[in-house]
C-alpha cells in the first residue's frame, strides 16, 4: 500500500488517542457525524416522498381509471357499443366498462353534501376498478337497475350520519321547468353498501349508482364515457394518444396523469426542492472538513517537514491529507447510508411508536390523503446522494491539502 494511504489512515485513526490532538479529533468527528446525518436525512425524506407518491397513486388508481374516453359535449357517447369494441381491440387494453358521472347533492335531513355520482355496471366495473372488486357479493347483488340503490364512500356516509339501509335524497343539478320556475329533481335512494378505498378524497366525495338508474335520473341517453384498464399503467399517456388518433375527433381521451396533473407536478417540484435543500446540509457538513484539515496541517507541520527532508514530494504530502479528508467523507457517507436505509425500511414501525409515545398523529386523515407514513427507497435517489456526498467531501480536502504541500521544511522546523 502506498505510504500516503498508510499515513492518511494513521492521522485519521490516531488523532483521538493523543491528548494533543483531542480538539482536532472532536471537530473531525463532528464533521463525520454531520455528513452521516445529512445523508441519512436526505435518504429518509426522499424515501418518504417516494412512498407517499406511490401510495396515493395506487389508491387513486383503485378508483380512477387508467384512461377515460368521453364525449366532447359532456353528454352521452354516440354508438357506445361500437366504440367499446374499438377500444378493446387495442393490444394494451385489458378491460373496458361504460359509466355515467356527474355532480349532485346528497341530503339526509338537514345535512347536505356535494358528491360525484358515478353510474356503473357492477359486473363490468369490477374489471377496471380495484375498489369494486373488494365489495361484498351482497353489495354488488343489491346494486341492481330499477332499485335505485347507492353505495357511498365511508367518510361521506359518516358525515351524513347514515348506515346501510337508510335512505338519502339525491338532488340532480339539472332541474325541470314548471309554471313555478325551475325545480330541482329529487330522488330517494337507499344506501345498500359502503366502501373504503383508502383515499380520503374519494371516500368523502363519491357515490355509486347502477348505470341505468343514473341514466334515468340524470337524463342520459346512454353511457357518458368508457373506463379503460391497461396492462401497464405507466403506458397510459402513450396508449391514450394512440386511442385518440384511432377514435377520431368526436371523443376526448384523457389518462390518469392528466386527471391529477397538478398534484403530481407539485409532488415532483417539492421532491426536487427538498433534494436541493438537504444537499446543502450535506455540503455544510462536508466543508467542515476544511477547518478540520487546516488545523491538522498546522498541527502536523513538523511531520510534513520531516517527510519532505526524507524525499517526499509536494504531491505526496497533498495526497496524505486528501486521503485523511476523504476517509472522513467515506465513513460519514456510508454511515449515513446505513442509518438512512435502516430508518427508511422500518419507518412503518418507527412512526407509530413515536406517535403512541407523543400521543399525536402526524398524518390526520381529514387533512392528508393517507393516514400512515409510507416509504419507498429507490436506488435512483440513493446513489446520487452518496456520490454527491463523496464528491463534496473530496472537494473540501483540496485547499487544505494544497496548503500542506506548500509547507517549507526549514520554516516548519525552525520552532521545533
Amino acid at each position: 500500500m502506498p505510504f500516503e494511504w498508510l499515513l492518511g489512515w494513521r492521522y485519521t485513526r490516531a488523532g483521538r488517542a493523543t491528548r494533543r490532538n483531542g480538539f482536532i479529533s472532536f471537530i473531525s468527528g463532528v464533521s463525520m457525524l454531520g455528513i452521516a446525518l445529512g445523508v441519512a436525512a436526505l435518504i429518509i425524506v426522499l424515501s418518504v416522498m417516494n412512498g407517499f407518491q406511490k401510495e396515493v397513486r395506487d389508491r387513486m388508481l383503485a378508483v380512477v381509471s387508467h384512461i377515460e374516453v368521453l364525449a366532447l359535449d359532456g353528454g352521452a357517447l354516440d354508438k357506445p357499443e361500437a366504440l367499446l369494441q374499438r377500444v378493446q381491440s387495442h393490444a394494451e387494453v385489458v378491460a373496458v366498462a361504460p359509466f355515467v358521472a356527474t355532480q349532485a347533492l346528497i341530503a339526509r335531513g338537514e345535512d347536505m353534501r356535494g358528491a360525484v355520482v358515478r353510474g356503473i355496471d357492477p359486473e363490468q366495473e369490477g374489471q377496471v376498478a380495484e375498489f369494486v372488486q373488494h365489495w361484498p357479493a351482497e353489495v354488488r347483488a343489491a346494486l341492481q337497475a330499477g332499485r335505485f340503490g347507492v353505495v357511498l364512500g365511508g367518510e361521506l356516509a359518516r358525515s351524513l350520519g347514515v348506515r346501510v339501509g337508510d335512505q338519502v335524497t339525491l338532488v340532480s343539478p339539472g332541474g325541470q321547468v314548471t309554471p313555478a320556475g325551475v325545480v330541482p329533481r329529487l330522488k330517494q335512494v337507499t344506501v345498500v353498501g359502503l366502501f373504503d378505498s383508502g383515499h380520503y378524497e374519494y371516500d368523502a366525495g363519491l357515490a355509486v349508482l347502477h348505470i341505468e338508474d343514473s341514466q334515468r335520473l340524470f337524463r342520459f341517453e346512454g353511457p357518458a364515457g368508457l373506463r379503460v384498464r391497461l396492462k401497464d399503467v405507466q403506458q397510459a399517456r402513450q396508449v391514450g394518444h394512440q386511442l385518440a388518433l384511432q377514435l377520431g375527433p368526436d371523443v376526448r381521451v384523457r389518462d390518469w396523469t392528466q386527471q391529477n396533473r397538478t398534484w403530481f407536478a407539485a409532488v415532483q417540484i417539492e421532491k426536487r426542492m427538498m433534494f436541493i435543500i438537504l444537499t446543502l446540509i450535506v455540503a455544510v457538513a462536508a466543508f467542515n472538513l476544511v477547518s478540520t484539515l487546516v488545523m491538522t496541517v498546522t498541527d502536523k507541520r513538523a511531520d510534513i517537514a520531516i517527510l519532505r527532508t526524507l524525499g517526499a514530494s509536494p504531491g505526496a504530502i497533498m495526497r496524505i491529507f486528501m486521503v485523511q479528508g476523504a476517509l472522513v467523507g467515506v465513513i460519514g457517507t456510508f454511515s449515513g447510508l446505513f442509518l438512512g436505509l435502516a430508518v427508511a425500511f422500518n419507518i412503518d414501525t418507527l412512526v407509530p411508536m413515536i406517535e403512541r409515545a407523543l400521543g399525536a398523529s402526524f398524518l390526520p386523515k381529514d387533512i392528508y390523503l393517507i393516514s400512515r407514513m409510507p416509504s419507498d427507497p429507490q436506488a435512483a435517489d440513493i446513489w446520487p446522494v452518496a456520490l454527491i456526498s463523496l464528491l463534496l467531501s473530496l472537494l473540501a480536502t483540496l485547499y487544505p491539502s494544497w496548503r500542506a504541500s506548500r509547507v517549507h521544511p526549514v520554516e516548519a522546523l525552525r520552532h521545533e
